[in-house]
């Protein structure tokens, strides 16, 4: 849950909590474990949580509606809400009525012939799927800033400058719309991006150049 920047973690009626066991297997993750509330039941739980996802491999008919777990992940993030994910026990799993207390059935697409997935798998499967839906971008990702429509007008103009300099364009060329759809093609320039080709092309017009054939 930590990993995945989750930390309200509740449980119901557990069997035995706290032990000593806790400590060292929540490994720099104590203070999520020291947090964690304790219930009587699933209702008591879940009570102040707009939606309940319950995981199961129950069958479709017997079940509430059925989302696979990206899909969940997905509306949960959506309803921009407390939502809560309700997990069963090692042994047994949910039962009918913990499932039918929940407004959603939740499933792992698995290998039909080998599905088992156990408990603290199938926690980290949907902790991760949340987190993709918050936060795609990779934590050690650098954010830049991304480039503006006048970024990448400059941009165009500098290669405008250039190619004509150079004589590598032709005045009346279609090169001008060639390239405005070849950067298109990239989803997002970052500012530093178009600011290096821009420092390309200042430097290349600098420098002594023999003339090119005019392109159309």
């Amino acid at each position: 849950m930590k990993a995945m920047g989750l930390s309200d973690l509740r449980l119901v009626a557990p069997e035995r909590y706290p032990v000593k066991e806790d400590q060292w297997m929540a490994t720099n993750a104590v203070d999520v474990l020291h947090a964690a509330k304790v219930h009587a039941t699933l209702g008591e739980a879940i009570n102040d949580c707009v939606a309940a996802f319950a995981l199961s491999a129950r069958p479709r008919e017997w079940s509430p509606q059925v989302l696979d777990v990206r899909t969940a992940a997905a509306r949960a993030v959506e309803m921009n809400d407390k939502v809560a994910f309700v997990f069963g026990n090692e042994a047994a799993g949910l039962t009918n009525d913990e499932m039918f207390a929940c407004q959603y059935l939740v499933h792992i697409p698995a290998n039909p012939e080998f599905s088992s997935l156990n408990l603290a798998q199938a926690v980290q499967v949907v902790a991760y799927e949340l987190r993709m839906c918050v936060d795609v971008a990779m934590p050690f990702a650098r954010v830049e800033k991304r480039a503006t429509v006048e970024d990448l007008e400059g941009l165009y103009a500098h290669f405008e400058e250039a190619a004509m300099k150079s004589g590598f364009m032709a005045p009346n060329s279609r090169l001008r719309e060639r390239w405005r759809r070849l950067f298109s093609r990239v989803p997002a320039f970052e500012r530093e991006e178009v600011n290096i080709l821009r420092g390309l092309l200042k430097a290349l017009m600098t420098r002594p150049h023999g003339k090119h054939e005019p392109r159309e």
